[in-house]
Order: C-alpha cells, then sequence, then structure tokens
C-alpha cells in the first residue's frame, strides 16, 4: 500500500500541489521586488524569466514535492538542470519557507537536510553545507528574517536564530543567538552599534570587527602597563602607539538605508 501511494502521489497530489507552488512562486516574486532595488518596477514576468535566484526557487519547489511524492530521479535531474542553468545549487529535500529570495545567486549551495524559514535572503556564493560523511541531520537551519551575506560559509547542523545576518565571507560552524550579527572566519557575534538588526539589511561595510576591538584593546593594557613602569622608574612615559581601524565603522549606509 505504501509502495503504490508513493508511485500515484504525484497525480493525486497533483492540483493541490499546483495551486500551493503558484502561490509560493508569487510571494518569492514578491521578495524580489522588496528586496533587490533592480528589481523595484520591473514586472513580475520579467523577474521570472530573467532573475536566475528566483528561476531556481521555482524549479525546486516542483522537485521538492516531486521528491516529496516519493518519485525517483525525476526531482535530482530538475535540480541538476537548474544548477547549469541558474548556478544555483539546491537539494530537492532541502525545505524552504515562504518569501525566500536569492540575490544575484551564483555559487549557492543549499545541502539536503537545509531548512529555510520565511523571509530569509541569501547572496551569491553561499554555502549551506554539511560536515563529514554522517547521515541525517548534517545542514543548517535557517529560522524567519535570517540574511546572509556574500559568501559566507554555514557549515554542520547548527541553527541560526530569528532576525540573524551572517556578514560576506564569514565561516560559520556554531549556532548563531536570534537578532545577532556574525562576522569573520570564524564566526564571532557581534552587535551594530549596540542596536538588533533585522530584515534584509545589506549594509555589509558598517560591521563591527571583533579582531580589530581586541588588539585595541591589547594596546590600551600595554600603554597602562607602561605608564605604570614610567611612574615607578621616575622615566618619561613613552607616546602609546596609535590604534586606527582601517575602514570608518560609521557613515552612511551604501545600501542606501
Amino acid at each position: 500500500m505504501r509502495e503504490s501511494r508513493g508511485r500515484y502521489a504525484p497525480i493525486v497530489l497533483g492540483l493541490g500541489t499546483l495551486a500551493r507552488i503558484v502561490g509560493e512562486v508569487r510571494r518569492d516574486i514578491g521578495a524580489a521586488h522588496d528586496r533587490d532595488p533592480a528589481a523595484r518596477g520591473a514586472p513580475s514576468a520579467e523577474i521570472l524569466s530573467s532573475w536566475p535566484g528566483v528561476q531556481a526557487l521555482l524549479v525546486h519547489r516542483v522537485a521538492h514535492s516531486l521528491h516529496e511524492a516519493g518519485l525517483p530521479v525525476v526531482p535530482r535531474s530538475l535540480s541538476m538542470v537548474s544548477r547549469m542553468l541558474t548556478g544555483i545549487e539546491i537539494h530537492p529535500a532541502a525545505r524552504i519557507g515562504q518569501g525566500f529570495f536569492i540575490d544575484h545567486g551564483a555559487g549557492v549551495v543549499i545541502g539536503e537536510t537545509a531548512e529555510i524559514g520565511d523571509d530569509v535572503t541569501l547572496y551569491q556564493g553561499v554555502t549551506l553545507g554539511g560536515t563529514g560523511f554522517a547521515t541525517g541531520k548534517r545542514h543548517p537551519t535557517l529560522q524567519d528574517n535570517v540574511t546572509v551575506g556574500a559568501g559566507a560559509k554555514l557549515l554542520g547542523a547548527i541553527t541560526v536564530g530569528h532576525g540573524a545576518k551572517i556578514g560576506a565571507n564569514s565561516v560559520v560552524i556554531h549556532d548563531v543567538m536570534p537578532n545577532s550579527t556574525v562576522v569573520g572566519n570564524p564566526g564571532h557575534a557581534v552587535r551594530v552599534d549596540g542596536r538588533r538588526p533585522e530584515g534584509p539589511d545589506t549594509d555589509w561595510i558598517h560591521l563591527p570587527d571583533p579582531i580589530a576591538d581586541a588588539i585595541k584593546g591589547l594596546s590600551n593594557r600595554i600603554g597602562d602597563i607602561e605608564h605604570d613602569v614610567a611612574e615607578m622608574s621616575g622615566s618619561e612615559r613613552p607616546t602609546a602607539a596609535d590604534v586606527r581601524a582601517l575602514r570608518q565603522v560609521r557613515g552612511p549606509n551604501p545600501a542606501g538605508g
């Protein structure tokens, strides 16, 4: 009975599945309108025909439905065709919520057991990958309203909490708390001006630099020690080294925010 259900499920669930996919794709196109400045003013037909992230997601939603129905070969074949055409690889078993948006998309990889919530944004080069050869849950889970910057690598069965931001080229191998920002390799949790960021904010220029902050802290401690030594020896205190950031940490948002 179970084998028969798997064989005929695509036919039995055809109309309901089609209606669900249409609704999901409509919201995916809306996400492109909302989060991609280049898409504002573009008709939905143009987005569907020209945005690789939207195209890859459309193919995935079809492939995922067929995979869930137990149809062999076809889901993986659709995934491979989509990869060749868009440069985006999404395993048919990956679970993706509504309002998902992949900007540019080239080089994005989403693994088999990855789970993505609603209103998530990924940029080009992002990997949601596994570690080792173990079976079972081995890819990241992204909760709602997560934003992942270009080139970031999220590895293993980790959970990225609601509203978190992952900076470009970060490597994340541990869980990320909700409403936090992670930068660096390995990823360090930081904050932006003490605020909890949420939503698809593309300002990756003004993120905190935990390594520079640590160096500055060490420099201040060395300066204090030199001051104490100078007082005890009666000599003149040496001039402290000036530690300056290599880039501005404040200023206008290059994304226009």
